[in-house]
């Protein structure tokens, strides 16, 4: 399980959280029962917010099941989105296609393992043609999602070329004895925002993609726009977290190659949760508590804590722990989960991050709404 947005299991509006957790089981058991029992890897906080915005947007048209006991829950039922669900369909196929994704990048960045380049690709291209499958379901191509990746590489080897090229200009030119410039100058090296254009488009045409299954197409503009600002938001957000190791292991990242100090890219941030913010203002929703509080309260809180001074304090573990213990707590189905995953193992500020270095008991976060809470 991946992306931005982590609710605080521990805090907070139990309504929410409860909401909350009948997505997320709900895209756990859609990609099981759409892919296998294996696709169930692929789930990502983030993508879950497809088969939420369709709710919130026409919620009659989203069945309810109660799950059986599941280890993740403490052996509990719990009430979950049903797979048939057409939200819930378009979110495990774009999770799948974005792992798929996720696995080329890591093989063309030179992060997999050695000799696992083959067996990813060939993974890679059993979740894409699985993601298709199921977000075809839900009337939506996922082409688009497929050609942003492509053209995500293609933009970061053309980022890096010019800033090399550049570089190397530079260099010549401030010899004393320099010869005279190239009468065809270096390409401009690209803007972060150039690197972060195709993450956005897809991000958009995913969420405007809604409107359609809610049968509200007067919401595709502004949740085009509310995707545009999320998908910046999670590139930037996982380019500061990876930087520190991008840069000692010589990868790619956009931040560095762009020349992009924190500041400038929290102002971005921050820039894009406000543009976020003003495009769910702009949404006609039946029930919007858990959007706002998703796509606000905790979009705002992943950024603070991304940037803030305590995120430090967290290390996530080396590839090879990492991978070898999700092995392990996947075959166990969650009964055994390794020490720095548990709640116990990881600091509150990573979990529930107020800004100030505080842990927050979200004493007002259902203040003033209907959630019952």
């Amino acid at each position: 399980m991946f992306g931005i947005i982590r609710p605080c299991g521990e805090h907070g509006c139990a309504a929410v959280r409860e909401a909350w957790r009948a997505h997320l089981c709900g895209l756990c058991l859609t990609l099981r029962d759409g892919h296998g029992h294996a696709a169930r890897l692929a789930t990502n906080y983030d993508t879950l917010i497809l088969s939420v915005l369709t709710e919130a947007q026409l919620p009659a048209a989203v069945p309810h099941r109660t799950a059986g006991p599941c280890a993740l829950r403490g052996f509990r039922s719990a009430d979950v989105v049903d797979a048939r669900a057409r939200g819930a369909r378009l979110a495990a196929g774009v999770s799948l296609v974005l792992a798929a994704g996720k696995l080329r990048d890591q093989v063309a960045d030179g992060d997999a393992a050695p000799g696992t380049g083959p067996a990813r690709r060939l993974l890679a291209a059993r979740w894409e043609e699985g993601g298709a499958r199921l977000a075809s379901g839900a009337g939506f191509d996922t082409a688009v999602l497929s050609a942003t990746v492509d053209r995500q590489l293609e933009r970061e080897r053309r980022a890096v070329a010019a800033l090399t090229a550049l570089t190397a200009l530079t260099a010549l030119t401030a010899e004393p004895d320099a010869p005279d410039a190239p009468a065809e100058p270096a390409a401009p090296p690209l803007g972060l925002l150039e690197l972060t254009a195709p993450a956005e488009e897809a991000v958009a045409a995913a969420f405007a993609h809604t409107a359609v299954l809610a049968g509200r197409p007067g919401n595709a503009a502004a949740l085009a726009e509310a995707g545009t600002f999320f998908g910046r938001i999670a590139h930037l957000l996982d380019a500061v977290e990876d930087q520190a190791d991008d840069d000692e292991r010589g990868a790619f990242n956009p931040l560095t190659v762009t020349g992009t100090g924190r500041e400038a890219a929290r102002r971005l941030c921050d820039d894009a949760a406000h543009g976020l913010s003003l495009a769910l203002a702009d949404l006609d929703l039946e029930e919007r508590h858990l959007v706002d509080r998703l796509l606000g309260v905790e979009v705002r809180r992943a950024v603070e804590r991304t940037f803030g001074a305590t995120s430090a304090s967290y290390r996530r573990p080396g590839w090879v722990r990492k991978s070898a213990a999700g092995v392990a707590t996947f075959l166990t189905c969650g009964v055994w989960r390794p020490r720095w995953s548990k709640k116990a193992g990881r600091p509150c500020e990573d979990r529930c991050y107020l800004g100030d270095g505080s842990c927050c008991d979200c004493p007002d976060c259902c203040n003033g709404c209907d959630c019952g809470s």
